[in-house]
């Protein structure tokens, strides 16, 4: 079994699932029809990636589908939110009566270069300068799991997106908040470390 680590608290289930060569990753078992089309042409690290959340799916519901608004994927039957993130040869799944949010990333040079994009100028009062990169990727995948659970075509993760300072030597109840003239909505994060990559957890 490819489980890798498993997060789950009492708001949500949530595996890590690590790919390994000599499973069986049967394409007609584990896709839902639905997407067949979907895939088709998609690389085969991708592919791989997808079929790796179903497998996760299938372990602990298996009589469950997931399925697409648009790029938005969701729970079929639509008994529980959920959400998705894959970063190959790692794949996760969130599963929640509530909203929920999950992302990895690995750490990675490169994020200096467009740190512009989506940190604010009070998210970079707290960084510690020599550990830049992983504050910064920490700070980039938080946002993106704040985005899975609180998404508009209109925000960007730069201004309608905010982590409040935090330490990484405890990445535990870390504030964050989406907001714009309308909307000040206030949730909490953890981050869990492993190999080189960063996972945040958004519920």
């Amino acid at each position: 079994m490819p489980l890798y680590r498993d997060f789950s608290d009492d708001q949500a289930t949530i595996l890590l699932w690590k790919y390994s060569e000599d499973e069986d990753f049967n394409l007609e078992f584990l896709l839902e029809k639905e997407n067949f089309d979907k895939v088709k042409d998609y690389h085969p690290t991708k592919l791989k990636e997808t079929l790796l959340v179903r497998k996760i799916l299938k372990s602990v519901l298996p009589d469950y589908k997931i399925l697409y608004d648009g790029r938005i994927p969701y729970l079929f039957p639509n008994d529980y939110e959920i959400s998705v993130t894959h970063s190959f040869p790692f794949a996760a799944l969130a599963i929640s009566k509530n909203k929920v949010g999950i992302d990895i990333e690995p750490f990675n040079q490169k994020i200096l270069r467009i740190q512009h994009k989506f940190l604010h100028e009070e998210e970079s009062s707290f960084i510690e300068k020599e550990k830049e990169v992983a504050y910064l990727t920490v700070i980039w995948s938080l946002k993106e799991s704040l985005y899975k659970i609180h998404h508009s075509n209109y925000w960007s993760l730069k201004k309608h997106y905010e982590v409040k300072p935090f330490s990484l030597d405890f990445p535990f109840d870390i504030q964050c908040r989406v907001h714009d003239d309308n909307v000040s909505d206030l949730y909490k994060a953890r981050v869990e470390f492993f190999e080189n990559y960063c996972f945040t957890i958004v519920d």
